[in-house]
């Protein structure tokens, strides 16, 4: 497929392995579709274990070198990255779209997102700071100081194929750490177009590898396998992250998983409604609804359930469905017909148990994975969809009445990445947000990644945070000196 981009070299089709472009050992490739058509965007290299090994060596001949380097010189390096991202954001979204499915300018939004985590980090590099700790003895002296732990596998999804590559990279990097990335099947070609501007960065071979692969538990075996893989970071879903950390524990990696999530999204009926409206049509419709920290579950108070209601089917009623290249489409495609058949499956289920369809619940177009962004009223806690993550454009709804009710409901899940609630009494603030088991709470915004802020949740929603000062922690282990005089 000819893709219209200003710097076509982006557009790449081999996967990176010790500074070169290369193919599969034997030769095989797969086709990358484009969600909203089913069009073929490109053949992309299908590795398997072999080729990954042979990344896992380039890394570990790489990081001999990488590890030495000072953070000055690490920083320069991400901030060239950086610079490139921002300067071929439009084709970097170009390709994110056409992969990925979602609004070209959200698809922009991420690249300026992801970006963000390159300059963060290429600053944390310099920040990696031991300490002088007062001795046990007269004739002791002790330090700490803070060493790359090595290689990293970092295996990445299709919802955010961009920005979840570049916050594990930029930290990884700006450590002292070589990567070995394997992104989502369906999704390569974000990562092999910011692979391409690594090298325009000046990155040394092998400190940057990108395997495209079909297989992708063969590839994830081999790289939980490796002695030489010192960590694992990934973002997927539960059941596959608990699977990786089985298989990590053979070799005893350190670990970092960013895993499922079921967020709650509480109004509360001394609310800002237009606030609250505005908050959950973004957190919910955000890429349809297809992202880990998305609003699974809006609880609204009884005294303002009609009226948010109202508003909220208004306000979804505008956002339009289609080819996420065109100009005012707010919603794209579910991204395969796979993950439709299953949000669909829940969608039935809600109905079939008493739920009300109030808006939506239709595919757009026959045989199209555009589903029209949905509200369910009438909800309640015997509905899967109050207990499995929907992972698309649905939103119901729950009546509650009191602030113990829906705590109690909002925790009643394995999960806990994200919650966010609307209120103004700031004694319920404080109650609230201390009382609900999860990572990251947005009060009065249904918007809350930056990276300047810890990304990450607790329960089965995985370990170790991403982004800000806690980000750089996961890549770089504690070594403890004692000096005898």
């Amino acid at each position: 497929m000819n893709v219209p981009l200003s710097h076509p070299a982006l557009f790449r089709t081999q996967s990176l392995v010790d500074g070169a472009w290369v193919d599969a050992h034997d030769g095989s490739t797969y086709a990358v579709h484009n969600p909203y058509d089913r069009s073929v965007l490109a053949h992309v290299p299908d590795l398997a274990a072999a080729d990954t090994h042979r990344a896992i060596a380039a890394a570990e001949r790489a990081w001999q070198h990488w590890r030495t380097t000072t953070a000055g010189e690490r920083a320069q390096h991400l901030r060239a990255l950086h610079a490139l991202m921002i300067k071929h954001a439009d084709d970097l979204a170009t390709l994110l779209t056409l992969e990925q499915g979602k609004p070209l300018a959200e698809a922009r939004g991420e690249i300026l997102y992801g970006a963000s985590f390159i300059e963060w980090f290429a600053e944390e590099a310099r920040r990696a700071y031991g300490d002088v700790i007062p001795g046990h003895a007269a004739d002791k002296r002790i330090i700490t100081i803070r060493q790359p732990v090595g290689v990293v596998a970092i295996i990445t999804p299709w919802n955010f194929p961009n920005a979840m590559i570049a916050r594990k990279l930029g930290a990884a990097l700006a450590a002292g750490c070589t990567a070995v990335i394997k992104p989502a099947g369906n999704t390569p070609l974000s990562a092999l177009a910011l692979a391409q501007l690594a090298q325009e960065a000046g990155l040394p071979p092998g400190v940057v590898n990108v395997l495209t692969t079909d297989h992708p538990a063969e590839v994830g075996s081999a790289l939980c396998a490796s002695p030489l893989v010192r960590k694992l970071s990934f973002t997927g879903s539960t059941a596959v992250g608990k699977l990786l950390l089985r298989q990590c524990a053979d070799t005893v990696k350190k670990v970092s998983l960013e895993l499922g999530g079921n967020a709650p999204f509480i109004v509360f009926d001394d609310a800002d409604l237009n606030a609250a409206v505005e908050g959950a049509v973004v957190s919910k419709f955000r890429n349809a609804g297809q992202t880990c920290v998305c609003a699974n579950r809006l609880y609204v108070q009884t005294g303002v359930y009609d009226a948010f209601m109202a508003r909220f089917k208004a306000a979804v009623a505008t956002l339009k469905v289609g080819d996420g290249m065109a100009a005012d489409v707010a919603l794209g495609p579910v991204i395969d017909h796979r993950a439709l058949q299953k949000i669909q499956g829940m969608l039935d289920d809600a109905l079939a148990q008493g739920a009300t369809l109030e808006q939506g619940g239709q595919v757009l177009v026959p045989g199209s994975t555009l589903l029209v962004p949905t509200i369910l009223g009438g909800a309640h806690a015997g509905m899967r969809l109050a207990h499995e993550e929907v992972f698309g454009p649905v939103a119901p709804v729950f009546r509650f009445d009191t602030e113990a009710e829906v705590i109690a409901l909002a925790n009643d899940t394995d999960y806990g990445l994200a919650a966010y609630f609307y209120g103004r009494d700031i004694g319920r603030i404080w109650r609230v947000a201390e009382a609900l088991e999860y990572g990251m709470v947005g009060i009065n915004t249904g918007l809350i990644s930056t990276a300047v802020a810890p990304f990450g949740g607790v329960k089965q929603s995985g370990m170790g945070r991403e982004g800000s000062k806690y980000g750089l922690e996961d890549y770089m282990e504690v070594k403890y000196l004692c000096f005898g005089l």
